[in-house]
């Protein structure tokens, strides 16, 4: 009987990274461990083909290999599938760095994810740009090519774990997986550490990359720039870089999804008697014809004025919100013409003012109660 696809057995995609294989595995493990499945042999096979599946997909070189030549890339002993390990190291392997355990499998990791945080302007986000970003990151040694190694000598296995990077301690009926104290988990002694990194393997260092920002992105998306994160330990791949855009705060519109808001400001006498104003776009200037009797609170629409999102087949609209502005430092003249206004005004209240009888009626009633 030929053997199922490794990720098809842990219902995974093949670019699964570690977390979601380990999470993948955990929920199958706990379902059929034969300690809960007594007696089940379909669980018990289940068991040893998920074991299998994860101890390959979660070694860097084994996964490599198993993508590359399939099964046939696999020897047995690299599968493993029901060997001497068992069930009881299988399940300390999967659930050990619950207690601090570090899996005691391999010694070859994923380099850590980066986060950068890129504030661009609504015009760049609108249009779309491209920007220099520089990240200070953890590379591989060019002196000892990550191995921490003084140039001519190699680091040894370590005598205690044998290469493991773990050790067992019986305490009653349990055994204990714990971090070797001689080698901190590696696996290796380094017994002349390379003089630029002092043995890590990485140095720190700044590089500087070129970031696409795509048309339409909104604050808070994030752009993965793959394989830019820091680099990976033993020659494990290296993480990806995620950056996170920030728009900064505009000084005429306010972005909403697809939609830009801004507030139009327009003279008492336009408000009143109508007009034909200008506002401004991302694309230049637009007219609005202003009905009379215009009262503050109107939001007038322009149609694909707006910005296309990442994601968005259309361009979202601009909303003008019209503020009639109260006339400040008046001359004497046209203080005699507001007062003439409002004494012409009030001979016929209801009929230039309908707001305010309406709010008075109403006023009126709440006081009668």
């Amino acid at each position: 009987m030929s053997k199922r696809d490794y990720y098809e057995v842990l219902g995974v995609s093949r670019d699964a990274d570690e977390g979601t294989i380990k999470k993948a595995y955990r929920r199958l493990a706990m379902k059929h461990h034969p300690d809960r499945n007594s007696g089940d042999a379909k669980s018990e096979e289940m068991f040893k083909e998920a074991k299998e599946a994860y101890e390959i997909l979660t070694d860097a070189n084994k996964r490599a290999a198993y993508d590359q030549f399939g099964h046939a890339g696999m020897d047995a002993n690299a599968a493993g599938g029901g060997g001497a390990q068992g069930f009881g190291d299988a399940f300390s392997d999967i659930f050990g760095d619950i207690f601090g355990g570090r899996g005691g499998r391999s010694n070859v990791h994923r380099g850590s994810d980066l986060r950068y945080n890129l504030e661009i302007s609504l015009e760049q986000a609108a249009h779309g740009t491209e920007t220099k970003i520089r990240i200070p990151t953890m590379d591989k040694c060019e002196t000892c090519h990550g191995s921490g190694s003084k140039p001519g000598s190699s680091p040894k296995t370590c005598p205690t774990c044998n290469g493991h990077g773990q050790v067992r301690m019986q305490q009653g009926f349990f055994s204990i997986q714990q971090t070797c104290p001689k080698c901190q988990g590696n696996g290796k002694i380094i017994s002349h550490p390379c003089t630029t990194c002092h043995g890590a393997g990485r140095v720190k260092h700044h590089k500087t990359l070129n970031v696409k920002i795509p048309v339409g992105v909104d604050d808070g998306d994030r752009i993965r720039i793959s394989g830019e994160g820091e680099a990976g330990v033993n020659g494990g791949p290296p993480g990806d870089l995620y950056v996170v855009v920030h728009l900064s705060a505009h000084s005429v519109f306010r972005r909403e999804g697809d939609h830009l808001h801004c507030e139009i400001p327009i003279s008492f006498s336009v408000a009143a008697l109508g007009g034909e104003i200008e506002v401004p776009t991302l694309e230049g200037h637009a007219k609005i014809k202003v009905p009379s009797e215009t009262q503050t609170g109107k939001i007038f629409r322009l149609r694909s004025k707006g910005i296309k999102g990442v994601r968005s087949h259309d361009k979202g609209d601009l909303l003008c919100h019209v503020v009639v502005e109260t006339p400040v430092k008046l001359t004497a003249r046209q203080k005699e013409l507001l007062e003439e206004l409002e004494t012409i005004s009030l001979k016929d209240g209801p009929r230039h003012s309908p707001r305010a009888k309406s709010w008075m009626d109403k006023a009126r009633e709440f006081f009668s109660e």
